[in-house]
C-alpha cells in the first residue's frame, strides 16, 4: 500500500468516527496545552523578573552595610570617593542616603522614599529625566537645596500641574523642583519604583539626616565581563579603607546583580522544568488513552483485517494501517492543543495579567513528543492487529 493510499484509508477510518476519535485525542490535547501553557508562564515569568532585576541599573554592583557584627553602619562617603578614584573597572558611583519623610507641596502632601544620591545615579540606573534637568556636582558640592521627583509623587502633589519651579517642604527645610524623572514602574522587589524623591547627597546628609553615614554605594561596571574583577576589586579597596584584614569579617556586604539575575534565572528555569513535567504527565495518560481505543479499534475490525490480508495484503500493511492511524491522532490532539494553549495565554496575559512567553521551539518539541507518544502507544496495537491469523480473522463474529 503506498503512503498516499495509506494516509487516505487512515483518515478515513479516524472520521468515520469522530466524536471517539475526539475524545481519544482529548488527552493529548489537554497534554500538549498544559505543557505549553505551564512552560510559557515559567518563561513569562523569568522575562519579566529579569527585566525588572536589570531595570535596577547597567552592570549594577551595590555596597550595602553588614549587620550584626557589632556596628550598624560603616559606610561613608570618603568610600564613595575613594571607590570613585581608585578603581579600574568601575564607569559610576553613587553614594546614596535614604529615609522616609512627608513632603509638602503644591495643595497637597505626601509620605515618600527621599534619597540622597550624586549625578552618577542615573548612569548606573539607566535612568531619564522626563521634565527638567537632574542636579548637578556642583548641587552637590554647594549642597542646594533643589530636589528631582519620581512621577508618582509628582502626580500626587502637583496632580496635572507642571511641578517645575515649584516648592516642597521636607522637615523644615524648603527645596525647588528642577526635574521629574522618567516612569520606571514597579521594581524587582514589588515596590514603586516612581515613588521618590533625590536630592543631592551632600544636602541630604547635612539638612535632612544630620549624618555622614551612608546606606549603600551603588557603583555601574564598565562593561558586565569584568563584573567578577570588579567585585574583587570594591572588597580590596574598602578592605583598606576600613583596616580589615584579608581574612576578617569586613563590615560591609557586596551584591553583584549580575549573580542575582543569574539565580533568578536558575529558580524560575527550575519551576518551569518541574511544572513542565507535572504537566507532561498528561501526555502519557493521553497515549494510554490512543492504545486503549486502538485495542478496541483491532477487535472492532478483526474481520476486516482478515478480509484485507485474504486478498494480499501484508503483516506490514496491516501494522502500518493502525500505527499510522495512531500517529495521525496523536499529532491531531498535538495541533488541537497548541491552539488550546495559545488561546489560554492570551487569555491569561489580556485578563489576568499574567506574564507568558510562548517559545516556537517548545512548540515544535510537544507535537513531535505528542506524535512520539502515537507511535510507542500505537505500536503495540498495531502488532497485535498484523499479527491475526487470517481464517481466524475471517470467522470473528
Amino acid at each position: 500500500m503506498g503512503p498516499f493510499k495509506l494516509l487516505k484509508s487512515s483518515f478515513k477510518n479516524i472520521f468515520r468516527n469522530r466524536m471517539r476519535s475526539l475524545l481519544t485525542s482529548l488527552g493529548i490535547i489537554i497534554g500538549v496545552g498544559s505543557v505549553i501553557v505551564m512552560v510559557a508562564i515559567g518563561e513569562g515569568s523569568r522575562i519579566q523578573i529579569e527585566a525588572q532585576i536589570a531595570s535596577m541599573g547597567t552592570n549594577l554592583i551595590t555596597v550595602t552595610n553588614r549587620r550584626g557584627i557589632g556596628v550598624a553602619t560603616r559606610i561613608t562617603k570618603a568610600d564613595s570617593e575613594k571607590l570613585k578614584n581608585e578603581s579600574t573597572y568601575i564607569s559610576a558611583v553613587s553614594g546614596i542616603r535614604q529615609r522616609t519623610l512627608n513632603i509638602v507641596g503644591g495643595e497637597s502632601n505626601w509620605s515618600t522614599n527621599v534619597m540622597g544620591v550624586e549625578p552618577d545615579y542615573l548612569i548606573i540606573r539607566s535612568w531619564d529625566v522626563q521634565e527638567g534637568n537632574f542636579f548637578e556636582e556642583d548641587d552637590v558640592q554647594s549642597r542646594r537645596r533643589v530636589a528631582v521627583l519620581g512621577t508618582t509623587v509628582a502626580s500626587q502633589l502637583f496632580s496635572t500641574a507642571n511641578p517645575i519651579g515649584q516648592s516642597i517642604r521636607m522637615g523644615t527645610s524648603h527645596f525647588r523642583v528642577i526635574g521629574v524623572l522618567e516612569k520606571k514602574g514597579i521594581g524587582a522587589m514589588g515596590n514603586d519604583q516612581d515613588d521618590v524623591v533625590m536630592v543631592p547627597l551632600d544636602t541630604m546628609l547635612t539638612r535632612l539626616s544630620q549624618t555622614r553615614l551612608l546606606n549603600s554605594i551603588a557603583l555601574s561596571v564598565i562593561r558586565e565581563e569584568f563584573m567578577s574583577l570588579a567585585q574583587k576589586e570594591i572588597d580590596i579597596i574598602l578592605r583598606e579603607a576600613h583596616n580589615t584584614g584579608p581574612h576578617a569579617t569586613p563590615n560591609f556586604d557586596i551584591m553583584n546583580m549580575a549573580d542575582v539575575i543569574a539565580a533568578a534565572s536558575k529558580t524560575s528555569q527550575l519551576l518551569t522544568n518541574l511544572l513542565a513535567a507535572i504537566a507532561g504527565v498528561s501526555l502519557i495518560v493521553g497515549g494510554i488513552g490512543i492504545m486503549n481505543i486502538m485495542l478496541v479499534s483491532v477487535t472492532e475490525r478483526t474481520r476486516e483485517i482478515g478480509i484485507r490480508m485474504a486478498v494480499g495484503a501484508r503483516k506490514r500493511d496491516i501494522l502500518y494501517q493502525f500505527l499510522s492511524e495512531s500517529i495521525i491522532l496523536s499529532l491531531i490532539g498535538g495541533l488541537l492543543g497548541v491552539v488550546f494553549a495559545i488561546l489560554v495565554c492570551k487569555f491569561l496575559t489580556d485578563f489576568m495579567a499574567t506574564p507568558t512567553y510562548i517559545n516556537p521551539v517548545i512548540i515544535i518539541i510537544s507535537v513531535l513528543f505528542a506524535a512520539i507518544v502515537g507511535i510507542f502507544f500505537g505500536y503495540y496495537p498495531a502488532k497485535k492487529a498484523a499479527g491475526l491469523y487470517p481464517i481466524d480473522a475471517l470467522r470473528y463474529e
